[in-house]
């Protein structure tokens, strides 16, 4: 993870921002991120958490040495417009009554139960297409909203004007959101215990992160602890942890229809409104199953649905034609999978995902089966960095935070291969900058 700046310098860059932010990012080799100032943000203060566990904390941080990139990815102002543009219309088109029959039709059982809750920390990944932001996937729970918090509060200047930090923090938005998740399911009760809860959470590499969460909501005098879902019972009506009544449990879990032995207490306290879940099956069911890519690329469907000429004309530019594979189309598709990028539906982190030129027939003849989309190829843009003193260029992706429509952060991913891994030294997540469409540019120092 180690880069320095380059002193060539680049021109200032007052023409169109889609081109200077593609130039930046191959130009502009530089470290941004400012060390002490992040470690202070991860672990916090002295004295504001015991030793211990700053300690232990620090040595988990340690055994992820690509969790962060050293440097920032720069995104053209139209580019995040854009892509906020889409995921508003987005939101309209799930709104609709016409799509919840639809994706609710091959959805489990349990995502007709619908809470009261939205749902927390959608995430909408782009690629950066040589025709700008492409939407590769959305998720539920998506990972690293907090993480990238921290990191964006640890930026210094490589590139002149240095990133601004918003009058409002992301940590505020994300607190704000978890009391709105509450109130919409609870009312005015008060909140007083969350459980951040995973499978074996300490094993996950997410999991400070988990530590985070639990004191930002200790800190806004919400009591919060990181729980495996086998810890929870039923009590009265009321799901328990350790025992400790939980009110709301930020759901980290990859069980997204709560199907899984583990999850069982934890299913039936969701089903029997016993504690607020978030985010929840039903929100998967409707955002993020990879066959709902292939609704929102259906072009006669979204007409005969009511979705306007605009709105289409945004979901047509903004997200790659995306089909079902069915046993009976296999051929068509192995025959032109240099095209393709294979998912299954209810897949998550680009696990069983494949790109089709990589694809053996063994493999194919399993997707060929069904439960797989296949979506139009879109290559990730690169940055340029350093690594040990050589340039590399690195894979990017954008992951939009996102809130009933609202973009709360957008981050980015830097890797090498197929997909993104944290295993690519110089890569991790990544602060992105806003390239301004108008001004007097930016000049690499």
């Amino acid at each position: 993870m180690s880069s320095a700046t380059r002193h060539t310098p680049i021109a200032p860059l007052p023409y169109d921002c889609r081109d200077a932010a593609a130039v930046l990012n191959r130009g502009c080799i530089c470290s941004s991120v400012d060390h002490e100032r992040l470690r202070h943000a991860l672990l916090g203060a002295e004295g504001d958490a015991s030793e211990e566990n700053r300690r232990a904390h620090a040595e988990l941080l340690a055994t992820r040495p690509h969790l962060f990139s050293d440097t920032l990815v720069y995104v053209a102002a139209a580019h995040l417009q854009f892509m906020a543009d889409l995921i508003g219309v987005i939101e309209q088109v799930v709104a609709l009554p016409a799509w919840r029959q639809r994706v609710l039709a091959y959805a489990p059982e349990i995502a007709r139960h619908s809470p009261a809750a939205a749902g927390v920390f959608l995430g909408y990944d782009f690629h950066l297409g040589g025709d700008g932001p492409r939407l590769i996937e959305i998720n539920t729970n998506a990972g690293g909203a907090l993480l990238n918090a921290k990191l964006q509060q640890a930026q210094r200047a490589c590139c002149s004007p240095a990133p601004a930090l918003p009058d409002t923090t992301p940590e505020d938005l994300f607190m704000d959101m978890f009391r709105q998740e509450w109130q919409l399911a609870r009312g005015d009760l008060p909140l007083k215990r969350i459980a951040i809860v995973d499978e074996a959470p300490a094993t996950q590499f997410l999991a400070p992160e988990f530590e985070l969460f639990r004191q930002m909501f200790e800190a806004h005098g919400i009591s919060a602890l990181v729980a495996d879902p086998r810890e929870l019972s039923l009590a009265s009506g009321r799901l328990v942890c350790r025992g400790q009544v939980v009110d709301l449990v930020y759901n980290r879990l990859t069980d997204f229809s709560l199907d899984a032995a583990p999850s069982a207490v934890l299913r039936a306290a969701y089903l029997a409104d016993a504690v607020v879940l978030t985010p929840h099956p039903r929100a998967h069911a409707l955002y993020a199953d990879k066959r709902n890519l292939a609704a929102l690329t259906d072009a006669a469907w979204l007409t005969e649905i009511g979705v306007g000429p605009a709105e289409r004309k945004i979901l047509g530019a903004g997200i790659p034609p995306t089909e079902e594979i069915m046993p009976e189309h296999a051929g068509s598709f192995w025959a032109s999978r240099r095209q393709w990028f294979f998912k299954p539906a209810a897949g998550y982190g680009s696990k069983a995902a494949y790109r089709g030129d990589k694809l053996t027939k063994r493999v194919f003849a399993e997707i060929s089966r069904g439960g797989y989309v296949a979506q139009a190829l879109v290559p990730p843009s690169e940055r340029r960095l350093l690594v040990d003193g050589v340039e590399q260029d690195l894979k990017l992706d954008l992951r939009n935070y996102v809130y009933q429509g609202a973009v709360q952060l957008v981050s980015a991913r830097l890797y090498q291969g197929q997909t993104t891994n944290f295993r690519t030294p110089g890569g991790g997540f990544a602060a992105v900058f806003s390239v301004p469409c108008q001004g007097d540019g930016i000049v690499c120092r």
